[in-house]
């Protein structure tokens, strides 16, 4: 496997067909929340992708930026900043109008203890920013954490199944999309409810936390025994598709991979990679919190990067020393306190 800024440089690199949909964009690209897990990889990769269909439109990231080295590496690549607290109504009316927005804002850790402020970010924010955008096309990310726990032989929960959240940050991501929901409706507006669970890339994920458990010899907890992954850039990649399918009433998508995959099963692949012996705890339970995401499939095709290939990409980064990011997934939790 090549160098480590070389496999990074052409994860980053959009899909044919991502070039093509970005030909026919109007407008600017607001990405709010780009400071986040996602949202530099998602700006980097709209970037890449206009420049390669010769498009103008220029890609503005939004975020309180509280690493400067984060504004400039985005300035770096040619993408607009602008620090704002969006919860500052005068910063958020200041900001432009643009045509196209992808909504990665919000909060999930650390949310018991603070409750108020997961559902001022998560619930309250969204309307006053579907008012502020009220003319312009939203993909508003969301989770599967809105969808309840299923069976692990059901194939996953689809858009039609009816939402059953699990815990406060669950809750307030339902509370997100109804309020988003409620002012598509009002103003016309154009938006897509972006369920997504869960995006890997080199620095964090479900499969990463999987991998240095084994790597370290810790134990691994099963009780959650199967979760659904799928690589970050082609979450991203299908994020920036997205907004050519935002409707009113607001349209549903699930994005993940397209396998139930086992935990015990990952951890064993990730060992003999590893030359390590996983160590289990507790036995896989009947449910799990999994997403169907057939539909997505249908209009994108299946990801580009396969769950074997995640797996061989993250051996090597570990073992090679690639920088981590200790954002914990909690994956495990069944009761939803985060």
């Amino acid at each position: 496997m090549k160098d480590l800024q070389t496999l990074e440089e052409e994860i980053l690199q959009p899909s044919q067909e991502l070039v093509e949909d970005m030909k026919t964009l109007e407008g600017d690209l607001m990405i709010l929340g780009v400071g986040g897990k996602m949202g530099p990889s998602l700006a980097e990769l709209a970037q890449n992708a206009l420049q390669q269909a010769g498009k103008p439109n220029q890609v503005i990231g939004v975020a309180r930026f509280s690493e400067p080295a984060l504004q400039q590496r985005l300035q770096a690549k040619g993408i607009q900043t602008i620090k704002a607290d969006l919860l500052d109504q005068k910063q958020l009316e200041a900001l432009p109008d643009v045509k196209s927005i992808l909504y990665l804002a919000g909060t999930k850790f650390g949310t018991t203890g603070h409750e108020s402020f997961t559902w001022a970010m998560n619930t309250y924010l969204p309307g006053r920013v579907a008012e502020k955008f009220k003319t312009s096309s939203i993909v508003a990310f969301s989770t599967g954490n809105v969808y309840p726990f299923v069976p692990v032989l059901s194939g996953g929960a689809t858009e039609d199944m009816p939402a059953g959240p699990v815990g406060e940050y669950a809750q307030s991501c339902l509370g997100r999309e109804r309020i988003f929901e409620h002012f598509s409706k009002k103003n016309q507006t154009p938006l897509l409810l972006y369920r997504l669970n869960y995006a890997v890339d080199f620095r964090y994920g479900v499969l990463l936390e999987i991998a240095r458990a084994v790597l370290e010899e810790r134990e691994i907890d099963l009780s959650t025994g199967h979760v659904n992954v799928i690589w970050q850039g082609d979450a991203n990649d299908y994020a920036l598709r997205c907004l050519k399918l935002c409707d009113t009433p607001a349209r549903v998508l699930n994005i993940t991979g397209p396998e139930t995959v086992s935990v015990r099963w990952a951890a064993t692949t990730f060992g003999k990679l590893l030359g390590k012996t996983p160590r289990f705890v507790n036995e896989e339970q009947p449910t799990a919190l999994l997403s169907n995401a057939s539909q997505a499939h249908q209009l994108f095709g299946y990801p580009k990067v396969t769950l074997m290939k995640m797996i061989e990409i993250l051996c090597f980064w570990l073992t090679q020393g690639g920088e981590t990011i200790n954002k914990p997934t909690h994956f495990q939790e069944r009761e939803g306190a985060y």
